[in-house]
């Protein structure tokens, strides 16, 4: 592709397609208008990741270690079909010494994914090579002294994410807590207790950060005194969502799972979307 004008041109015709096929088989005016590039640009998206591996697995390989792979919410198992597929078709001697194990915290996603395994003459060839475990990765307590890659793909945008509002003058922050009542409605009221997971990620986040980055604090002390000062000003910032979870998640990887590769993608943004 030439420019990134032609890379969108292309992902919103792929969108075309792939709603038009969808609609072919259950046409539906509801369905999520937002799709994950595994999905889009398959078999190709899961093939690109899967001569990463490759090549990187064969650069390091111990003839006493196979191909380890961990993918953490692996979906509809799209890419751990489209990465196995291409391994077998194009490294039988790699795949034959390679393991797909699957992180899911959900039930029904985890039983999809075991259901892909036996949809195909070909997906059944895979499933001596693939463990789907269904579990949290934040319950994780198992150390995986072998190397392997970890895939974490549309990921660390669906972490639980902690909201902090900071005092305009002391700059002192203040962290969310909901609050639900007896009939169920959510109310949201910040304290000046915070929390220690949350306070260790600000700790972390000043030693080895400078500004300017984004954050509510970005204006100059002056100017946030003047406008606290103003009629009607808010007495906090605005909030900012700090991943104290992608935090834990990399303390996890440090922790238990020591001779890894991470890969990772994720959305840098999203259009029009609603924070609730």
């Amino acid at each position: 592709m030439r420019n990134e004008s032609q890379f969108h041109k292309l992902l919103g015709q792929r969108y075309t397609q792939f709603e038009d096929e969808l609609d072919k088989k259950d046409p539906s005016d509801t369905r999520q208008l937002w799709h994950t590039p595994t999905e889009l640009f398959r078999p190709y998206y899961g093939e690109a990741i899967a001569r990463y591996l490759v090549s990187n697995y064969e650069i390091y390989k111990d003839p006493f270690h196979d191909l380890i792979i961990y993918e953490l919410g692996a979906g509809n198992g799209t890419l751990m079909l489209n990465v196995l597929d291409y391994i077998r078709d194009f490294h039988p001697e790699v795949y034959d010494r390679t393991q797909y194990k699957v992180i899911e915290i959900s039930t029904a996603l985890a039983a999809l994914q075991a259901s892909q395994l036996t949809a195909s003459a070909s997906a059944r060839g895979h499933a001596s090579h693939v463990e789907i475990i269904n579990r949290s990765i934040f319950t994780w307590d198992v150390i995986v002294a072998k190397p392997c890659f970890f895939l974490a793909l549309e990921v660390f945008d669906n972490f639980p994410h902690d909201a902090i509002r900071y005092d305009p003058i002391t700059e002192q922050p203040h962290q969310c807590t909901v609050l639900i009542d007896d009939e169920g409605d959510f109310y949201e009221f910040y304290t000046k207790e915070i929390d220690p997971v949350a306070d260790r990620y600000l700790r972390l986040r000043h030693a080895v950060c400078s500004r300017p980055f984004n954050h509510p604090l970005k204006r100059s002390r002056w100017l946030r005194n003047i406008s606290a000062r103003l009629p009607f000003a808010p007495n906090m910032t605005d909030p900012e969502y700090i991943p104290t979870s992608l935090m834990q998640f990399f303390d996890i990887l440090r922790d238990y799972f020591p001779m890894h590769q991470l890969l990772t993608s994720d959305f840098h943004v999203f259009p029009d979307g609603a924070v609730s």
